[in-house]
């Protein structure tokens, strides 16, 4: 299986891992520390030293509670990045959800659209296919980050989330934009519980009925700081680079072709402790 983006065919035959850059003063996971263009693309350089695959450039924190950012100063953090980045010789994707900032993205040559929205703010689906070329990341989120933690889902959270993404790519399809081109995210920690958060891990593969690839991004997220809790602590973002790493393979054993994470290098690692053991047991079961 193959994933279509502007400039690459990613080969999804193995796990590809997507390293987060985040461009904001207000990030919940790593507090600003690639606000400015320089310190975005030393990250950049860094996380592909680590060993990531796909880089992912976003200038708008949607964390709980987060309050919409102003579309010129969107653009003023995320365009030098991406200007500079797309040199580098690897898949880049923007996150985004406004359609300005996308069809910028993709002057530039941006190849993934990364969309906590799914391309439902107006005018977004069709700059994507318009295109004709971009890869694009369609994530379920329920609400809106302002409101999605203060109300989530209530029921059976995998049936709804699977319903959702498999009308979302019928919509898109009926406008001409490729299967290949599109990546499915179920979207961890946007509009769950933790319980629900964990039952999409748990069954992960039956949101591969939908027929595309899924992206998993729990990296950092606050279910699992809530599980390893110790004494009603929980620990703060840049601590959890352990159930970060964990919750990556388990959902690259559950099938997902690509996992968003902060932690470049420990997730790399990990993934081919993973593949070790698959290749042994594949041969075993021959």
């Amino acid at each position: 299986m193959f994933w279509q983006t502007t400039r690459y065919s990613i080969d999804l035959a193995q796990p590809r891992v997507m390293g987060i850059v985040n461009v904001t003063p207000d990030s919940f996971s790593d507090g600003g520390r690639h606000a400015s263009t320089a310190a975005a693309l030393k990250h950049c350089e860094q996380l592909l030293k680590e060993g990531a695959d796909i880089l992912d450039v976003g200038g708008e924190s949607t964390r709980p509670g987060a309050v919409p950012l102003p579309l010129h100063e969107e653009l003023a953090r995320v365009l030098p990045v991406l200007r500079e980045a797309i040199k580098l010789g690897v898949p880049l994707s923007v996150d985004t959800y406004k359609p300005q900032v996308i069809q910028a993205a993709l002057d530039l040559g941006v190849d993934i659209i990364n969309d906590i929205w799914a391309l439902r703010q107006p005018g977004a689906t069709q700059v994507v296919a318009d295109h004709g070329r971009c890869g694009v990341c369609l994530m379920h989120m329920h609400r809106e980050p302002q409101t999605m933690q203060a109300a989530p889902m209530t029921g059976d959270v995998v049936p709804q989330v699977l319903s959702f993404l498999q009308q979302t790519t019928k919509n898109l399809q009926g406008l001409g934009i490729d299967k290949a081109r599109i990546v499915l995210d179920p979207g961890i920690g946007f509009g769950k519980t933790v319980a629900q958060n964990f039952a999409l891990l748990a069954r992960q593969r039956e949101l591969l009925a939908a027929g595309y690839p899924v992206l998993a991004g729990w990296s950092r997220k606050s279910s699992l700081a809530a599980v390893v809790a110790a004494g009603g602590v929980a620990p703060p973002a840049d601590q959890r680079q352990v159930p970060s790493v964990a919750a990556a393979l388990l959902a690259v054993q559950r099938g997902a072709a690509i996992v968003r994470v902060h932690d470049v290098r420990e997730t790399v690692a990990a993934l081919k402790i993973l593949d070790a053991v698959n290749k042994i047991a594949n041969k075993i079961d021959e």
